[in-house]
């Protein structure tokens, strides 16, 4: 992981509770799984957008490594 960074924020005492409670962590922990599903998602939607526009030509058997039925 990188450097830590100390940060100041304000933030909704609800909303950060029941993240908390799902998370079953404290605020540091909750709050950087929080930013890591962010990043994913980000991802996500990249990955997302590339759909139907990618032509992969693959053989799944000779990928597999398996002998022909």
């Amino acid at each position: 992981m990188s450097r830590p960074r100390r940060v100041t924020a304000n933030l909704p005492e609800d909303l950060l509770d029941d993240a908390m409670k799902v998370t079953q962590k404290g605020i540091t922990e909750t709050l950087v799984e929080g930013l890591r599903l962010v990043r994913r998602s980000r991802g996500y939607e990249r990955a997302m957008a590339l759909r139907g526009k990618l032509h992969l030509d693959v053989d799944l058997e000779t990928s597999r490594e398996r002998r022909p039925r």
